[in-house]
Order: C-alpha cells, then sequence, then structure tokens
C-alpha cells in the first residue's frame, strides 16, 4: 500500500512543529540557548573561516532568511558571533564565529545531540534513518537549483 505524498508531507510538518519546540526548550533550559542560535553557530562553525554572508547563511541554516539578520544581531550583542565587512562588497556583511561562540555550541552539543536522539532517532530503525537522509538530502539538493 503507497502512501498518499500529502500525507507524508503533513506527517513532516506535524513531527517538526513537535519537536522543534521541544528541542528549543531544551536547549534554552539547559544552556540558555535558543534552537535558532544553536543552529546560526552550528553553520558558521562548519563554514570556511567561521563565518558566512548574511545571504549564505539565509541558504544553509534553518531560520528563514528575513530572520537571519535579527538573530545574527542577537548574537552578536551576546558576543556569540560578531559582524564583519566584505571587503569584496561594500552591501554586505560576514557573521563570524567568535571564541565565545564557538564554547557556546561545544557546551551546548551534547544536549542538543541527546535530545535529537530521544525525540527523533529513537523512534526510527538505522535503516529508515538512512532513508529520510536521502530523501531529505534529494529534496533540498533539487530545491538548492531551482530559482
Amino acid at each position: 500500500m503507497r502512501t498518499d505524498p500529502s500525507e507524508t508531507w503533513g506527517a513532516l510538518l506535524k513531527v517538526h512543529a513537535a519537536l522543534v519546540p521541544r528541542l528549543d526548550r531544551e536547549l534554552q533550559d539547559a544552556q540558555g540557548l535558543p534552537l535558532t542560535w544553536y543552529d546560526v553557530l552550528l553553520e558558521l562553525n562548519g563554514a570556511p573561516g567561521r563565518r558566512l554572508t548574511m545571504g549564505q547563511l539565509g541558504s544553509v541554516a534553518a531560520v528563514s532568511r528575513t530572520r537571519v539578520s535579527r538573530v545574527v544581531d542577537e548574537l552578536a550583542r551576546a558576543g556569540l558571533v560578531t559582524r564583519e565587512p566584505n571587503p569584496h562588497d561594500g552591501r554586505s556583511a560576514f557573521a563570524a564565529l567568535t571564541s565565545a561562540g564557538r564554547a557556546a555550541l561545544r557546551k551546548a552539543a551534547p544536549t542538543y545531540v541527546a535530545a535529537v536522539q530521544r525525540e527523533f532517532a529513537d523512534h526510527l530503525t538505522a535503516h529508515e534513518v538512512e532513508v529520510l537522509a536521502a530523501a531529505f538530502r534529494k529534496v533540498l539538493a533539487a530545491s538548492a537549483s531551482e530559482p
């Protein structure tokens, strides 16, 4: 029996709506770090030179493109990132991870990983995790190639 794609899409939205607030609450309670901050810090940590332009960050972070600048401002006020001018484009700036930002990310990582494991991965087989990851990568690749 095949599942209707709209049912699958609806389930994905419901899982997202249920789990994101739980992960956010757990990170904030345990580490004082909102999930949006964690996501931006994680993306910056993995970027070349540990910095990205706002446009690049908006493309890779789970935060919406319209919110990324505000989240970076919040992180900058907390001393976890800095804004640096882009020498190649005066209209854009880089968000750069600070040493305090890396330390906050390292400190929060065990809480985040444990919550993802408990709230998501523990309910799936290893094969299901692989299938979901492959499917999500495929959809993301297709959406990245569209204008």
